[in-house]
C-alpha cells in the first residue's frame, strides 16, 4: 500500500511539471569566456557567447544526447565554478596542464598551440625568447599557464596581470605596456580583425609553453567524461571538428 501511494505521488509530481534528476541533467551548464576570440567571445549582435569551443561543445552535446546552456564568466573563475557545481563543463581556451588535472578532469586534446608575444608596432626587434625582453614590464592574463613561467624567470621588472587578453592588447596598443604574452591564435585573430592596429605579433618568438585545449569536467563525473570523449572521437572521425576549426580560421 505504501509503495502504491509513493508511485501515485511521483506520478502526480510528474503530471504537475516536475522533472527527475536524470531529465534535469539533459541541459548542462557550460562555463565559457567572453574575451577569447576565436575560441570563445561575446557576439554583440546576438548578445550570446560564440566561437570554436562553443561550436564544439554544442556538437558534442548533440552527439552525446544533452543540450548546453552557455554561462559567461572570467577565465580565472572557470575551475572554481566547475568544482563548486555552478557549471557542469568548461569549454574555453584552457590548456590541459598537470596542475589543473589535479583539480578537474579534461577531455582528449582538441587543439594544440603555444603562447604568442606581442609588442607595439613601433618595436621592430625580432625577439626569440624571454631573455631578449629582460628588464621589461610585461603582461599576461590571470589564471593562464603563462603567468608562472614569466614570474619564475626573474627576468622582468614586473609581470602585470590582466583579466582578459583584450585588456593586455589595449595597453600594448596604447604604448602603456612594452610586451604581452597570450594564446597565439587569440592574439592573431584580434589583429587580423583590425581591433588593435598598433600591435604586432612577433613571428620570430619561440613559445615558452605549448599545450592542448580540452573540455573540463568534474572529477566526480566520469560517465560524462566518457560520453564527451566518445562524441569528440566521432566528430574527429567524420570531419566535423576539422570543419569547425576551419570556420574560424584555424588549421589542424
Amino acid at each position: 500500500m505504501i509503495v502504491r501511494r509513493t508511485l501515485l505521488a511521483v506520478a502526480a509530481l510528474a503530471a504537475a511539471g516536475w522533472t527527475t534528476s536524470v531529465s534535469a541533467q539533459t541541459t548542462l551548464r557550460v562555463g565559457s569566456t567572453p574575451t577569447g576570440v576565436p575560441f570563445t567571445f561575446l557576439d554583440t549582435a546576438t548578445n550570446q557567447i560564440d566561437g570554436i569551443m562553443v561550436d564544439i561543445i554544442k556538437a558534442v552535446g548533440k552527439e552525446a544526447g544533452f543540450e548546453v546552456k552557455i554561462e559567461p564568466m572570467q577565465f580565472s573563475t572557470l575551475i572554481a565554478s566547475l568544482t563548486s557545481n555552478r557549471i557542469d563543463l568548461i569549454a574555453a581556451a584552457m590548456y590541459i596542464t598537470e596542475a589543473r588535472k589535479q583539480v578537474v578532469d579534461f577531455s582528449d586534446p582538441i587543439y594544440t598551440y603555444g603562447d604568442g608575444l606581442f609588442v607595439p608596432k613601433s618595436d621592430t626587434k625580432e625577439y626569440v625568447g624571454l631573455p631578449d625582453l629582460k628588464g621589461m614590464v610585461v603582461g599576461a592574463q590571470i589564471g593562464t599557464a603563462f603567468v608562472e613561467p614569466l614570474q619564475k624567470s626573474g627576468l622582468f621588472s614586473e609581470v602585470k596581470l590582466y583579466d582578459s587578453i583584450p585588456d593586455i592588447m589595449r595597453d600594448v596598443n596604447s604604448g602603456r605596456l612594452k610586451a604581452g604574452f597570450a594564446d597565439a591564435p587569440i592574439v592573431a585573430y584580434n589583429i587580423q580583425q583590425g581591433r588593435f592596429k598598433d600591435v604586432r605579433l612577433v613571428k620570430s618568438y619561440k613559445p615558452m609553453v605549448t599545450g592542448s585545449v580540452g573540455i573540463g569536467v568534474r572529477k566526480s563525473d566520469g560517465e560524462l567524461l566518457k560520453k564527451v570523449n566518445a562524441a569528440l572521437a566521432k566528430l574527429k572521425a567524420d570531419g566535423t571538428l576539422k570543419s569547425i576549426l576551419a570556420k574560424w580560421g584555424l588549421g589542424d
